[in-house]
C-alpha cells in the first residue's frame, strides 16, 4: 500500500475540501456576488490560518524528534538505522559495563562526581527533567557511539567526564527515555517530582527532594545518600 506524507494529506484534503466549499460559500453566504465574494475571503483566510498552524506543528514535531535522536545518540540517516538500534538496546542495558550498566560498586566516590543516584536533574540542552540511576567516573560507551555523539575534539574530553544514566518521560504515558550524559549537561533541580515509568524498580519513594534507592542500587551507590 503505498505511503502518503503529510504534504500529500494535505493536498488531498483542500481538493476534496473545494466542491463543498463552493457549495457552502454559494448556500450559506447569500446570493449576492459581493456577499459571495466577502464569504469566500473569510473562508480563504481560515484555510491560510490551518495551514500556518500545520507547518508550525511540523517543524516543531521535527525539532523534538530531533532532540530526542540527539539525546539518544541514535542516527538520522536510515542507512545506520540498524546500528542505532543495537546501541540504543545497550543504553538500556548490557553486559559489557557500558552506559553505567557495570554492576561493579562505586566506591570510593570520586569528589569530582557532583551528581548522585537519585537526584532530579534537567538536560540542559533539551530543557528535559528526569532521575539519575547510574554514573560513571569517566565515559564507557562503544567507540561507534562516542564516533556518533561527539566531534573528535569532544570525544577527547568528554572520555574523562563523568557520565550519568538517567531516565526520561518517553512520548507516550508508559514510555521511557534512558540518556547517557555528561556531567556539563545536567543540572540539579529541587522540589519537584517527575513522573517517570518504571522508577519503582530502581527507588523505594520519593522523600521530598530525591528519589531513595532500592537495596540492591544503593548497594552499588553506598555513598551516593550520605550527606
Amino acid at each position: 500500500m503505498p505511503q502518503l506524507s503529510a504534504a500529500a494529506v494535505l493536498q488531498l484534503v483542500l481538493l476534496l475540501s473545494a466542491v463543498p466549499a463552493q457549495y457552502f460559500i454559494s448556500r450559506w453566504s447569500g446570493t449576492t456576488a459581493a456577499q459571495r465574494f466577502h464569504a469566500t475571503t473569510r473562508l480563504l483566510k481560515m484555510w491560510k490560518d490551518w495551514r500556518t498552524f500545520f507547518d508550525v506543528w511540523m517543524d516543531w514535531a521535527s525539532q523534538q524528534m530531533s532532540k530526542v535522536q540527539s539525546l539518544l545518540g541514535l542516527a538520522q540517516d536510515e542507512h545506520m538505522l540498524q546500528q542505532s538500534l543495537a546501541l540504543e538496546a545497550m543504553v538500556y542495558d548490557n553486559d559489557q559495563g557500558f552506559f553505567g550498566a557495570s554492576k561493579t560498586a562505586r566506591s570510593p566516590r570520586p569528589p569530582y562526581v557532583f551528581l548522585r543516584v537519585g537526584e532530579v536533574v534537567m538536560e540542559r540542552n533539551g530543557n528535559l527533567v528526569g532521575v539519575v540511576v547510574s554514573w560513571d567516573p569517566e565515559m564507557r560507551a562503544p567507540q561507534e557511539w562516542v564516533d556518533r555523539v561527539y566531534a573528535s575534539s569532544e570525544g577527547i574530553t568528554a572520555a574523562n567526564t563523568p557520565h550519568y544514566k538517567v531516565l526520561f518521560s518517553g512520548p507516550g504515558p508508559s514510555s521511557v527515555l534512558v540518556g547517557y550524559l555528561p556531567q556539563t549537561r545536567l543540572e540539579r533541580i529541587t522540589g519537584m517530582r517527575p513522573d517517570i515509568p518504571t522508577l519503582e524498580k530502581y527507588f523505594t519513594h520519593f522523600d521530598g527532594e530525591r528519589f531513595v534507592m532500592q537495596p540492591w542500587l544503593r548497594e552499588l551507590f553506598p555513598e551516593d545518600e550520605d550527606v
